[in-house]
């Protein structure tokens, strides 16, 4: 096992992009262990998480950011300005890319999503330029393409300038995350572990357990519900037993979503309840009671304690 005097270059490494790229998914791969959620719905990511991941004697902290978009509303507007802070204090850059919103665009014929996606990705572009990183180009999901239909797109980026080395990988299967790997922890200053090399992510296990249960809503909910709740872990009591109680309210923003949280006999929220359950207990190692009840807040998203508990800056 790796020990802490294994470790001779250490430096933080910002995972950005556009929403729904896969920058979770990829922080997940190299770390070795899930760090992030991850659904297939876009903002998913809230606020920057740390995952430590190890190449040989290398440690990289990667900050797995929120989606970088066209921001309006305030709490939108708090993850776009945590991302950048994170790329800031970045010792390298990695920039995720939707390889099929590209190839997309390049055809003619992107759908709406993707022809967003491929506008965040180059307003990401025009800020980077501005900061003295080294930047990666991760270029993912490139196993649902031919080659041939992926080189062009790599000489394209390639002649943005920006980019130190452009990676093609497939953060789901794993298809070149070791070469990005490799590159990251050569671009690494001297110095030792910021982390003890056995810890995973730096995360309070309140907000992960809270991060669990918002990712098994949003894999069950529809629409736009997802992006107008939240998970507070408000109790979490130890017993001698070895087991914990956990106590979350998920706070959504009016009443008639009550329903859907619930569903019919209650069937829905015990059905996320006893799948977040599972996982809380498999990520802490410990038997865990959960108690989940719904909360309705109009005004959470205005509510300045609400972002300092996710580290997040309310006047972004």
């Amino acid at each position: 096992m790796l020990q802490q005097d294994d470790i001779k270059r250490a430096g933080f490494v910002a995972m950005i992009g556009a929403s729904n790229a896969g920058k979770s998914t990829l922080v997940n791969r190299l770390v070795g262990a899930k760090v992030a959620i991850v659904t297939h719905k876009v903002q998913t990511t809230r606020f920057p998480i740390r995952g430590v991941a190890h190449v040989d004697d290398t440690q990289l902290v990667l900050v797995d950011t929120p989606g970088i978009f066209n921001a309006k509303k305030r709490l939108d507007r708090a993850m776009v300005k945590a991302a950048w802070n994170g790329a800031e204090d970045a010792d390298a850059i990695v920039q995720i890319i939707d390889a099929a919103a590209w190839i997309a665009e390049q055809a003619g014929s992107p759908s709406p999503a993707e022809r967003r996606s491929v506008e965040d990705d180059r307003r990401v572009f025009d800020h980077l330029r501005s900061l003295q990183r080294p930047v990666f180009l991760a270029l993912n999901k490139i196993d649902l393409f031919p080659h041939d239909q992926v080189l062009p797109l790599m000489s394209a980026l390639g002649q943005e300038g920006l980019f130190s080395a452009i990676f093609m990988v497939s953060a789901l299967k794993g298809d070149g995350v070791a070469r990005l790997g490799a590159a990251l922890a050569a671009a690494m200053p001297e110095g030792t572990a910021l982390y003890p090399p056995d810890q995973t992510a730096d995360l309070p296990m309140r907000l992960l357990a809270a991060e669990v249960t918002r990712e098994k809503l949003m894999l069950r909910l529809h629409q736009e519900l997802p992006y107008q709740l939240m998970v507070d872990t408000e109790t979490w009591e130890a017993f001698d037993n070895g087991s914990v109680k956990i106590r979350q309210a998920i706070i959504i923003a009016r009443e008639q979503h009550k329903g859907m949280v619930l569903g019919k006999g209650g069937r829905t929220i015990k059905a996320i309840g006893q799948s977040a359950r599972e996982e809380i207990g498999e990520l802490i190692g410990q038997k865990v009671h959960l108690v989940l009840f719904v909360k309705v807040d109009p005004k959470w998203q205005e509510r300045r304690e609400a972002y300092a508990d996710l580290g997040l800056e309310f006047d972004a």
